[in-house]
């Protein structure tokens, strides 16, 4: 059994977007209906009072899905996890679309269980 990890460093993005925690949440729920993700509870968002990045979190049945942003360097990470193997979704389109994303860096995992 494997599960997959993306890490994604995305650069290029406006300041303001980064600081936009509604633009966030469209992210992530974009990205959880196109990859048919199952959320727990509700995401947990926190907005750093000298930079403005965010910091969001959401649970999901499948693992999760996590986002950092500096908006002074114009950048964020993102991370989703799912514990079953599933497909890569168009990460540059979204990114770009989302968050106006220049460039994004793409690193997939596969995270295979094995006993010791």
């Amino acid at each position: 059994m494997a599960g997959v990890e993306w890490l994604l460093e995305i650069y290029g993005c406006p300041e303001e977007t980064l600081r936009n925690q509604q633009t966030l949440v469209h992210l992530f729920q974009s990205i959880i209906a196109r990859m048919n993700l199952k959320p727990l509870g509700e995401c947990i968002w926190h907005q750093f009072p000298d930079t403005g990045g965010m910091t969001g979190f959401w649970l999901l049945q499948e693992s999760h899905l996590a986002i950092h942003t500096f908006p002074e360097f114009h950048s964020a990470c993102l991370n989703v996890f799912c514990c079953s193997e599933r497909p890569a979704i168009e990460w540059e389109s979204i990114l770009s679309e989302k968050l106006g994303a220049k460039e994004v860096r793409i690193r997939e995992y596969l995270r295979v269980y094995q006993k010791p």
